[in-house]
């Protein structure tokens, strides 16, 4: 072992307690990294996989009725490889011990094989065999949830007529990975059941016989997807056609590929913030180290060491602790990845986790945080590298100190000797100074990260469900339905007030741009389905025009007054020319919305409605729900406080268990900054403390000199802290906009609060292990120094 080597040792011994905090810090920032990219990498590993495997297709096709004879010109055209021809149907679920209202989507397989394409894995059971008429496959995620296993009897009502089948296994499929009902906005195992049926006993039941509703495809590669699609609608439009879509729009397969956009996202930001911090503060604590040893500095290059061996000395030392903090940080990782893998899996119907660690992540982590920690030592070892040895080994000038500004404009006779002594001291080195308070700050600012989150998912509860949807049950028909329905429902005790509304699928278009959604008719005047404006306030829905979510209008870059392209994909499938009347505030889903006497109107369709939207007495909630059980044109019943109960916890189950993570690392990350603080302070300060303690001042005094220091950095760098939070808050909500939902920028006092509470109690801390250290000042070694 080498000199330098044995020096490096004993740097870091007597540096322990400091190195140890940016080590924690360090490995916060590679465990983030670690924890999001393997979990990203999983979650995709795994689709892939199951898509392969269970031959998921690549496009679909929902119509109204077609022969079988129309499935074979649709696997003649160009481009496609496999047409899969199927029949599903929309049922409900009687179970006897559960009251509400349990939506079932049925899909056939063939009579006598597996399916061509979104086969199925089995988790119990068997598939259906065929001629066993009253077999059905259940997914098995509503089968854990209700308890049931293959050989239970399950009462389905198809088309208004009761059956009894016999459950022979229960599978998922690469089709229904996340599963939505008409009208929901986030899964539900409890209330909405996926089921396969043979294609023969589902075709008489849903009055299919021969004939089909649904297609999917897998496409060979030598034509474009836009083609093929193109030519599916062709040859369906006669059948009423729904418009085919690509897998990139299929519901499953988008709100993952979202998912996996926002986990990409988040891994770029916290990861960064927490590295960036960490190499922050090792460039203050190697730059004072290096100051404090620059008589060593000296003597090595009076002994002939060149600077770039001393330079790879300091180097040296700051990778131990960056190889520390690499191997501590990819274990914590692994072990959070695998458990936000989990959460994922909870509500994503993957069958299995193929969990991945890809060396590439580790070489990643490493060489960053090497990078980063390398060029802070490089800025810290550069100054000492330049002095001459001769220079270096004289001790540094006294400092000469000056009355502050606050002194001269009037405070310094209110001011005791040792406070003026705290406010000159900051003076004399504002640089410094500066770097503490901005290191102080940003430990705030990233605990403030680790919280807002949990507001903006509050708030965006609040905005959905108690200002814009405030219904209490949300009716989807399996079809369009005439306005009669309305007053139908109600008449039904319990309810006392009900709104329409129709939907019909639209394909949007401006100039070059355009987005596949619906548009949603209502009724001006809604009171329980209110629509709002960017400022949150409720608007009428015009007699004219579209109204478009604020982020739709941003896709399809329209404002008000633009002119749309409207091409329906339903019906008689025309394009229509209509303006946008304006925008609308909406933080879940990229709506369009239109009077309905408008739309109907502009369809040519009637008085044609596509569900209801009522307002219940609390009490009638389980007389409707038995009523709607057998009522064949109900689709689907979702309950408003149903939907906020999934929306909490799928939220609480990933974006805040994150939080939840980011909030400890940030804490850890605010008093590594503090206590590192203290310590470089103390290490300015404590020959300047020892003589004074020498000069007849009471450890009380002396530690009101250091740690009266401290406070008063921390107390300046709080407003900093918050006002450096928000802007990273503002940041993170910027990346967190899709489609799907958009994330406000929304932070609650009490996180504020929190975040200064978090650096009030690193710094308190701190400042008591100061104070430990201060009490053991060595006063002899002042003595004998020699200035």
């Amino acid at each position: 072992m080498t000199a330098l080597d044995r020096k490096l040792w004993r740097d870091l011994w007597q540096l322990r307690a400091q190195m140890f905090a940016i080590m924690l810090v360090m490995a916060c920032g590679v465990a983030t990294y670690i924890m999001f990219s393997s979990t990203l990498d999983s979650l995709q590993e795994s689709r892939n996989d199951y898509y392969l495997d269970y031959r998921f297709a690549d496009a679909f096709v929902n119509l109204k009725r077609a022969p079988q004879a129309v499935g074979e010109r649709l696997a003649e055209i160009p481009g496609v490889k496999i047409a899969d021809t199927r029949v599903t149907a929309w049922g409900s679920v009687d179970l006897p011990d559960f009251p509400e209202t349990i939506t079932a989507l049925l899909t056939s397989l063939p009579d006598d094989g597996p399916a061509l394409l979104n086969d199925l894995y089995l988790r119990e059971g068997r598939s259906i065999e065929p001629g066993n008429d009253d077999e059905v496959v259940i997914d098995h995620s509503f089968a854990t949830a209700h308890g049931l296993h293959p050989g239970d009897e399950l009462p389905v009502i198809i088309k208004g007529k009761r059956r009894v089948l016999t459950i022979v296994g229960t599978a998922m499929s690469p089709e229904h990975i996340y599963q939505l009902r008409p009208g929901a906005f986030f899964p539900d195992e409890l209330r909405y059941a996926v089921m396969w049926m043979a294609r023969t006993p589902l075709g008489y039941a849903y009055e299919m016989k021969g004939a089909f509703n649904n297609v999917a495809f897998r496409l060979d590669g030598s034509r474009s997807v836009e083609e093929v699609i193109d030519h599916v609608d062709d040859v369906l439009a006669p059948y009423g056609g729904l418009g085919a879509y690509a897998r990139a729009d299929q519901l499953s397969h988008k709100f993952l590929s979202e998912e996996f956009k926002q986990l990409d996202t988040i891994t770029n930001i916290f990861p960064v913030i927490f590295l960036g911090v960490a190499a922050f503060l090792l460039n203050i604590v190697v730059n004072r180290l290096v100051t404090t040893q620059r008589e060593q500095v000296a003597v090595l290059k009076a002994f002939g060491y060149s600077n770039a061996a001393i330079a790879l000395h300091y180097i040296k030392l700051v990778l131990v602790v960056v190889a520390v903090a690499v191997l501590v940080g990819v274990v914590a990782g692994v072990w959070l990845g695998r458990g936000l893998s989990s959460i994922y899996l909870g509500f994503y119907r993957l069958p299995y986790l193929m969990f991945v660690l890809r060396p590439v992540l580790v070489t990643n982590a490493t060489l960053f945080t090497a990078a980063a920690a390398s060029l802070g030592t490089l800025l810290a070892v550069r100054a000492a590298a330049r002095l001459r040895p001769a220079q270096a080994m004289s001790p540094e000038p006294p400092a000469r100190y000056r009355e502050t500004l606050f002194e001269r404009i009037g405070f310094k006779h209110a001011l005791a000797q040792p406070t003026r002594m705290i406010f000159r001291h900051i003076g004399h080195r504002p640089f410094k100074s500066a770097l503490t308070v901005l290191g102080i700050a940003l430990a705030g600012a990233i605990t403030t990260t680790g919280l807002f989150q949990g507001d903006t998912v509050g708030y965006m509860m609040d905005i959905q469900y108690n200002v814009a949807s405030r219904e209490d049950m949300s009716l989807s028909f399996t079809e369009p339905s005439s306005d009669r329905a309305l007053y139908e429902l109600a008449s039904l005790p319990g309810v006392e007030h009900g709104e329409i509304f129709r939907n019909v699928p639209v394909l949007l278009r401006h100039e070059h741009r355009s987005h596949r959604t619906s548009i949603r008719g209502v009724e001006s005047g809604n009171q329980v389905k209110r629509l709002l404006d960017v400022e949150l306030r409720p608007i009428p829905i015009p007699a004219d025009g579209v109204l478009l979510t604020d982020y739709l209008g941003q896709m399809l870059g329209v404002q008000r007054g633009d002119t749309l392209t409207v091409e329906v994909l339903e019906g008689n499938r025309r394009s229509y020319q209509v303006q946008v009347a304006g925008l609308v505030k909406e933080y879940l889903g990229t709506f369009a919305y239109m009077d309905i006497t408008a739309l109907n109107q502009l369809l040519q369709e009637g008085r044609a409605i596509s569900g209801v939207w009522l307002a219940v007495d609390a009490e009638a909630y389980a007389d409707l729900h038995s009523r709607f059980k057998g009522t064949p044109r109900v689709a689907s019943v979702v309950e408003r406080t149903q939907d906020m109960e999934n929306f909490t916890r799928i939220m609480e189950e990933t974006m805040l268990y994150i939080a939840f993570i980011s909030t400890v690392f940030s804490c850890i990350i605010a008093v590594g900054v503090v206590y590192n603080s203290a310590r470089i302070i103390l290490t300015e300060r404590s020959r300047e403390l020892a003589s004074l303690r020498v000069l007849g001042f009471t450890r009380g005094e002396i530690s009101y000199i250091l740690l009266g220091e401290l406070a008063l950095l921390t107390v300046t760098a709080l407003p900093l802290g918050l006002w450096l939070g928000y802007a990273l808050c503002g940041y993170i909500a910027s990346t967190l906009q899709n489609e799907l939902y958009r994330v406000p920028l929304i932070i609650d006092t009490e996180t504020y609060a929190f975040s200064a509470a978090v650096v009030v109690a690193a710094t308190a801390i701190s400042a008591l292990l100061v104070r430990h250290k201060l009490d053991k000042l060595d006063l002899i070694a002042v003595l004998k120094t020699k200035e």
